[in-house]
């Protein structure tokens, strides 16, 4: 079987507080980011969102800071 799991909380990035929210699968599938197992994923900022996976990106990461955010959670969940 290969259930999603929703993972969330929030990372330190610089002097920014970005949450997330991630949609993870036990296996790697083509809808993944890099075909990995992360379907859907969104990091916000003072309530702005900053990056938006869904199946696609619908908002690539604005900043550096969210680039290190997205790097954190691909290591941890992709």
């Amino acid at each position: 079987s290969n259930k999603p799991m929703w993972s969330k909380g929030s990372i330190k990035v610089h002097n920014s507080i970005i949450h997330y929210w991630v949609k993870h699968f036990e296996e790697a599938s083509v809808y993944g980011i890099e075909e990995g197992r992360i379907s859907k994923l969104m990091l916000k900022r003072d309530g702005r969102i900053i990056a938006n996976y869904d199946r696609g990106w619908d908002v690539e990461p604005v900043d550096e800071d969210a680039e290190i955010a997205l790097a954190i959670l691909m290591s941890k969940y992709n």
